[in-house]
């Protein structure tokens, strides 16, 4: 193992337990340019919300502007030559060298990051998904690439994109109090005004009860976004389908947990054990490898549905 990819993998060990194991199902040639992807978009997500793996608080310094611009120009020259640097940008860089990644879809992530940094409001669930595809659909769709599926396989990008999908809204639905910590909710706001929440004073104690309601709402939209993922995981070569498969049903029990939950479910953070983590390591082992035609897609929310969101335009970098 080269020294980026050993960099690379204390960066999911640290960011993701979920993804990590999940990584382990892939073919080492996979699981290394996956480690490379993920370290990058992890560095991204960090420095937006002054992180470190996901956790706790680091103070970085400059404004959030200013850190946006900075990863936006680091990302771009990541794109158009390689480096050999033993970091996020050279993780990105070697990743979108080897897969001759489209510079769409690292670019588009970004712009997923300058929603969060422009306060972007969500005022129904067509916002909520157009942000989820931002910042995790399109990581779905750059994950096949590099599990070898060609940019031009539009039908199979798209079941990645929801799988990435699904994956945030249960993010969303796990996370609706720490994000509120931060300065952020992600429900639409029709939903919020549909229940009589007002935006902003939705984790009152005595809103907990409509709050799971709407997250049950959340959680179902989830699970078809989940089962057209599923789809297409199951066409992915049987190294990838299970890697995949996999992750979609830990992640997906994340979301159940939640919902089982009820008004108790933000006391603590959700989580699937250790224990059924292997249970669905061993059962995807086993599931069907599918070689028939996708069948059709349900009619769900795609890119392109909405208009693009457009972020004010970024501010310079500071000087070094």
């Amino acid at each position: 193992m080269d020294e980026l990819a050993r960099w690379a993998k204390r960066s999911i060990a640290r960011g993701s337990r979920s993804f990590a194991l999940a990584s382990r199902l892939f073919d080492p040639a996979t699981r290394r340019r996956a480690w490379l992807l993920y370290a990058w978009c992890r560095h991204c997500d960090d420095v937006i919300d002054g992180q470190e793996g996901g956790h706790g608080r680091v103070e970085r310094g400059a404004t959030v502007e200013a850190r946006l611009a900075e990863l936006a120009q680091r990302s771009q020259a990541a794109l158009q030559n390689k480096i050999g640097d033993i970091n996020a940008f050279g993780a990105f860089s070697a990743v979108a060298y080897e897969t001759r990644m489209p510079a769409t879809y690292p670019l588009t992530h970004i712009a997923g990051y300058a929603m969060d940094v422009h306060e972007r409001r969500f005022r129904s669930i067509e916002d909520t998904l157009d942000y989820c595809h931002h910042v995790a659909g399109v990581v779905g769709e750059m994950m096949a690439i590099v599990m070898g599926v060609r940019p031009e396989d539009r039908e199979m990008l798209l079941r990645a994109a929801d799988l990435g999908i699904a994956f945030q809204l249960t993010n969303i639905a796990r996370d609706v109090f720490d994000d509120a910590a931060l300065g952020r909710c992600y429900l639409p706001e029709d939903w919020l005004a549909d229940a009589g929440l007002p935006p902003g004073d939705h984790m009152r104690p005595e809103h907990r009860g409509a709050l799971v309601g709407i997250v049950a709402r959340l959680l179902d939209l989830a699970d078809i976004y989940y089962a057209s993922a599923r789809e297409g995981a199951r066409r992915l070569p049987r190294r990838a389908s299970w890697a995949v498969l996999c992750a979609a049903d830990i992640y997906a029990a994340i979301g159940s947990s939640v919902r089982a939950a009820g008004a108790g479910a933000w006391d603590h953070r959700q989580s699937t054990s250790v224990g059924r983590k292997l249970a669905f390591v061993m059962r995807t082992a086993f599931a069907p490898h599918v070689t028939a035609p996708l069948p059709p897609r349900p009619p769900l929310w795609k890119k392109g549905d909405t208009p693009d969101w457009m972020p004010p335009s970024l501010p310079s970098p500071p000087a070094a």
